[in-house]
């Protein structure tokens, strides 16, 4: 079998459409060629491109190969890697979406829809057209519970550390979600999706603090500080997870990277800074968060009533 010939860049690494081929100056010939995967009607993918494709330059080539088109919904969700449990998210299908004034994406591996979209609810990844975290958030709401669509406003409202994510500025304000719900009154899903955003708390740092916070004040205990910076003694300033600073009880949640050496080190020292301060610090892991966090309610319920909670 003849040598097809090369592609040339940016084509012969990753999806691509026909008309960017064209434009790039492949031949009808050359995109026939059985050394080419068809994901859908007009897109090519070259076979064993380097690096191998990602889900984000799978997804590129629907959202052009027809104008005004965008991912969304599910696609969207997993494309801006948002915390929180979407059904379905990992099911086979890309979300398209289009205003509704023109018709519903159909083709082969697709999942249409269509809506208004304001100019500032889409937006840009490297050609790639995608609706904004904040629309997002809302589409998916139908599918979510109030918990997890609780656990994505976090995530977005949430300060970020400029020295270790780059940014400092957060995705979206409260503000700005409460906006999107009015723009967009009588979507379906809208009603949890405004009372995950009066559950909604700047600070929370993973999607187990938020779930961990909402058990505990579904359990009748108080609601917990997020994150406050907390001054121990001798100027030590520590910043747990959950706090209740009144009955002087901190609550760390310690994901997998605690089991490290290192940080084992740190969490140790941490613990004997709060006790040295006359804290309780309430240790947790993704054991106790078991049963809507039945043993993790139990502990800081206990720890509350030792250091004079009421208990009402």
């Amino acid at each position: 079998m003849k040598t097809p010939q090369p592609l040339p860049d940016p084509v012969a690494r990753a999806p691509f459409t026909f008309q960017e081929a064209l434009d790039a100056g492949v031949s009808y010939r050359r995109l026939r060629h059985r050394g080419l995967v068809s994901p859908g009607r007009g897109i090519r993918i070259p076979c064993g491109a380097e690096p191998a494709p990602g889900f984000a330059s799978l997804v590129r080539p629907f959202t052009r190969i027809t104008e005004f088109t965008s991912a969304s919904h599910a696609t969207a969700f997993r494309l801006w890697e948002m915390p929180g449990f979407l059904p379905g998210s990992d099911a086979p299908g890309i979300h398209l979406s289009r205003p509704d004034s023109m018709s519903i994406p159909r083709r082969t591996g697709v999942i249409g829809h269509v809506g208004q979209f304001f100019p500032d609810e889409l937006t840009s990844i490297g050609g790639l057209l995608v609706t904004t975290r904040t629309r997002t958030w809302l589409d998916v709401s139908r599918l979510m519970t109030v918990d997890e669509l609780t656990v994505v406003a976090d995530h977005l409202i949430r300060v970020p550390r400029p020295n270790l994510e780059g940014r400092s500025d957060p995705h979206a304000s409260i503000a700005d979600l409460a906006e999107m719900l009015d723009r967009h009154k009588g979507t379906p899903g809208i009603r949890k999706a405004r009372l995950a955003l009066e559950q909604a708390r700047v600070g929370s740092d993973s999607a187990p603090e938020t779930r961990l916070r909402l058990a505990l004040t579904r359990a009748g205990l108080p609601e917990p500080e997020v994150n406050p910076r907390t001054e121990l003694l001798d100027g030590v300033v520590r910043q747990p997870d959950l706090a209740y600073p009144e009955f002087q009880v901190a609550v760390e949640y310690e994901g997998d990277g605690h089991s490290e050496a290192g940080q084992v080190v740190r969490d140790i020292a941490r613990e004997e800074d709060f006790a040295r301060a006359g804290w309780t610090l309430v240790r947790l892991s993704r054991r106790h968060m078991a049963n809507d966090a039945r043993s993790a309610v139990s502990k800081i319920r206990s720890a509350l009533l030792t250091r004079g909670w009421s208990g009402r």
